[in-house]
């Protein structure tokens, strides 16, 4: 884009003009800006010469504004605050940004986004949250610049940045009549004898479960594959099935009197659960911000 006016332009005198306009004198003006008078008056001479205009009149009660001067001082007045957010670069205020945070997460995010929801909104009301559903080419999505935080039970790939918000273990969901109903935990010999719900996000298997199960050697049986973590309670009272469930989102139904929690296999390992993000956005305050926020919120879990 050219801007021929800008180009001519020296904006090293921006402040002296504010300046001069303001104070409407000369040695005030430049003890404002903390420049000499004669450095002060061969900025005003510079200003008028570029902007082919007086700007200060002599008159009986001393300097007068021209037409021209005033309007340029109502325009300044727009424009100096906005370059000094623009030219701070640093500085963020939640309270008065408007940022837009752009996540991915599973249905797993229940278990904290509420509570972060409320965090982020309290403190910067004016932004927004756009929480995108996970699929295969989420990772890209961040790569790209399309997503800004992702939270996953997975290991992130090396060109991103990752960070471990709490380990998660899982817990067998079943009906309360379900003949393994009564014990307090699984053998895996039982386990892999029945008949599984799995959580498909994004493919047909739980990565963490299914990968260490097939590591084993010990496939389990997919009766019904399920997208979304909060639909495999409700699907199991007055089934034979078993749904294993990270305990964190699986307790928000431990008042269901329709189902029992038995706590998985040890072979079974627990989950870290991540956030991910680009490099790029180390040090972007308002996503630092929202980073401590995720941590502030999750440890409290």
């Amino acid at each position: 884009m050219r801007m021929t006016h800008i180009e001519r332009f020296d904006l090293n005198l921006l402040a002296p003009l504010a300046a001069l306009l303001e104070e409407r004198h000369v040695s005030h003006a430049a003890d404002r800006v903390r420049l000499s008078q004669p450095a002060m008056s061969r900025a005003l001479q510079r200003l008028r010469d570029l902007l082919g205009d007086e700007l200060l009149v002599r008159g009986a009660g001393g300097y007068q504004l021209t037409p021209r001067a005033e309007r340029i001082q109502r325009q300044l007045a727009a424009i100096l605050p906005r370059l000094e957010i623009l030219l701070a670069g640093d500085a963020f205020d939640p309270l008065t940004a408007a940022e837009t945070f752009r996540l991915t997460s599973t249905d797993y995010i229940a278990v904290f986004g509420p509570a972060l929801f409320q965090q982020i909104f309290r403190s910067s009301p004016h932004s927004t949250v756009r929480v995108e559903t996970w699929h295969p080419g989420v990772l890209e999505d961040v790569e790209r610049g399309a997503i800004d935080l992702v939270f996953y039970g997975v290991a992130a790939p090396p060109s991103l940045r990752s960070e471990l918000i709490f380990e998660e273990r899982f817990v067998c969901v079943m009906s309360a009549d379900h003949p393994l109903a009564g014990r307090t935990a699984i053998t895996l010999a039982d386990y892999l004898r029945c008949s599984h719900v799995v959580i498909g996000v994004g493919s047909a298997s739980q990565p963490v479960i299914d990968q260490h199960l097939h590591t084993l050697g010990t496939p389990r049986k997919a009766s019904l594959t399920l997208p979304f973590h909060a639909a495999a309670p409700l699907a199991v009272p007055g089934t034979q099935l078993v749904a294993t469930l990270p305990w964190r989102l699986a307790a928000q139904y431990a008042e269901d009197p329709r189902i029992r929690f038995v706590n998985a296999p040890e072979q079974i390992e627990h989950m870290s659960y991540l956030m991910a993000w680009h490099p790029r956005l180390d040090d972007d305050p308002a996503q630092r911000w929202l980073r401590d926020t995720v941590r502030t919120v999750t440890s409290t879990l």
